[in-house]
């Protein structure tokens, strides 16, 4: 018997959910809390985002909203947001020397302070969509990772096709 990745009731076949833009496996009370997953059975590595119709009748206040929603995909938030790339401190440190500025002149330039464009540089502070935005535009770069085919055709986790939280994290030593 395996437990809900939720809550963490004993289930003899949980349900594959999408939540906040993690693949977890539940029960089907908690299956409410995101968008299922189903896998295709053809040669792609793709999975098919739907609504889930299946689930027991605990969710009685969601019941009217879900039938009319049920007939195309629901996208989660997270699938639509760029992520921060990993070398964005190096990004900005080299677009501004390009430029032969200081930090305080770019921090001038840009209407922020001194001190927020060092811990940017340093990596010790992470931008916010503002000023990402801003840099991305003063500096003409790119901050963002963006998706590469290497992410999307993953191929890392057991030969039973289940991964775990250590397939896919990268520790930064």
């Amino acid at each position: 018997m395996v437990q809900c990745e939720m809550c963490g009731k004993d289930v003899a076949s949980p349900n594959r959910v999408k939540i906040e833009g993690a693949e977890l496996d539940v029960c089907d009370e908690c299956t409410d809390f995101g968008t299922e997953v189903t896998t295709e059975d053809s040669s792609s590595t793709s999975t098919k985002y739907s609504t889930s119709s299946s689930s027991s009748g605990s969710s009685g206040s969601s019941s009217g909203s879900s039938s009319s929603s049920s007939s195309r995909p629901r996208h989660d938030m997270f699938d639509e947001m760029d992520e921060l790339a990993q070398d964005y401190d190096q990004r900005i440190r080299e677009a501004r020397e390009e430029r032969g500025l200081t930090q305080e002149e770019l921090a001038g330039e840009l209407n922020l302070k001194a001190s927020l464009i060092r811990k940017l540089e340093h990596g010790d502070t992470l931008p916010s969509d503002d000023v990402q935005t801003t840099l991305e535009r003063e500096l003409d770069i790119s901050l963002s990772a963006g998706s590469t085919d290497a992410d999307e055709e993953w191929s890392g986790g057991s030969s039973s096709g289940e991964y775990t939280l250590g397939d896919v994290v990268k520790r930064k030593d």
